[in-house]
């Protein structure tokens, strides 16, 4: 499997994405917008999610497509960010037509970055729409990933988490991506040491190349846990787009949402927590042109899985180290 020429989930045709950070507050926004309106389809399978239009998302409802989504830092306060995408779009003339009105759908998830050395102290509103405004108008085919956007804040239990990205070109001519901001509880390196536990997805040396330990700690499978010690186990949460420039149905995009969890899983020990809100959003855009056979479907399946595990170590091997860091960046310790 090769990945596309940026390595990144614009390089599936049809989509852009932007970034606004607030270095004051340690937090920030990432927004993905359409070029035209795409497949959407979401798979809950955190315990403490936070979401904004997930429920229009379900196969069996009306709205077929979305004008974009947004991942964003800043717990429920974040969730404000979809408003200022919203305006936006709006301004573009993008959006579900009802009458003479046109109404853009940006679905939108949140994580937990509140306690993370950051100043909080806003005022009466947060800032976050203005975040999500800023995100959108920034959006483009080239953006950062690691200390950025919705990932500027993240945390997992040994390191700084961040924003992370990858792509994939599948056999059959069609391209996945990845985008993630991923802020779990557990960690995404095996036991003390700096391997990622996706390394044996890895393409070249893109999260370092170091491969698996061997042997293997002895503390690989121990539980490190972030801020255990907190009351009711906050600070968390993984959110994650899939997106494929393949034809899919709803139904069809939801399984592949379903599929890209197993990403997670490969990647973070343990995921899907009581306390993470993990999510993955799916996008198809249709621009190849192609609707999948049944085998091909069951290969861009495995394919989410094991781009979505990358795009979690990219996010946090790009991560980059501030003075309030809470966790060291994975470049600040020697391997």
């Amino acid at each position: 499997m090769k990945t596309g020429p940026r390595n990144l989930i614009t390089d599936v045709a049809g989509l852009l994405v932007g970034n606004a950070s607030d270095t004051g507050l340690n937090s920030g926004v990432t927004s993905i917008v359409c070029d035209l309106p795409a497949t959407a389809a979401v798979q809950v399978l955190g315990g403490a999610p936070g979401t904004r239009e997930t429920d229009l998302l379900e196969p069996h409802n009306t709205v077929e497509t979305v004008n974009g989504l947004i991942l964003s830092g800043g717990s429920a306060f974040g969730l404000d960010a979809a408003s200022g995408a919203q305006a936006c779009l709006r301004e573009q003339g993008k959006g579900f037509e009802v009458g003479p009105h046109r109404i853009p759908i940006i679905p939108a998830a949140i994580l937990f970055d509140l306690i993370n050395g950051g100043d909080k102290d806003w005022g009466t509103y947060p800032p976050y729409r203005e975040l999500g405004y800023q995100a959108t108008a920034a959006a483009s085919q080239h953006f950062e990933i690691g200390t950025a956007g919705a990932g500027t804040g993240a945390l997992t239990a040994t390191f700084k988490g961040g924003l992370g990205s990858a792509s994939a070109l599948v056999a059959d001519g069609i391209t996945i991506g990845a985008l993630v901001a991923a802020n779990p509880m557990g960690t995404a390196t095996i036991g003390d040491t700096q391997h990622f536990w996706a390394a044996p997805f890895e393409i070249g040396d893109e999260f370092g190349g170091l491969g698996m330990p061997s042997p293997l700690p002895e503390d690989a499978t121990d539980l490190k846990i972030k801020f255990r010690d907190m009351t009711r186990g906050v600070s968390n949460t993984t959110i994650a787009v899939i997106a494929t420039d393949a034809s899919l149905t709803k139904a069809e995009a939801k399984r592949l949402a379903i599929a890209a969890h197993a990403g997670f899983a490969r990647a973070i020990w343990p995921s899907h927590t009581p306390f993470d809100g993990d999510l993955v959003f799916a996008l198809a855009t249709g621009a190849s042109g192609r609707k999948p056979s049944h085998d091909e479907f069951l290969d861009l399946c495995a394919a989410a899985a094991s781009t979505m595990s990358r795009a979690i170590a990219r996010g946090i091997y790009e991560a980059t180290s501030d003075e309030r860091d809470l966790m060291p960046a994975w470049s600040c310790r020697s391997a």
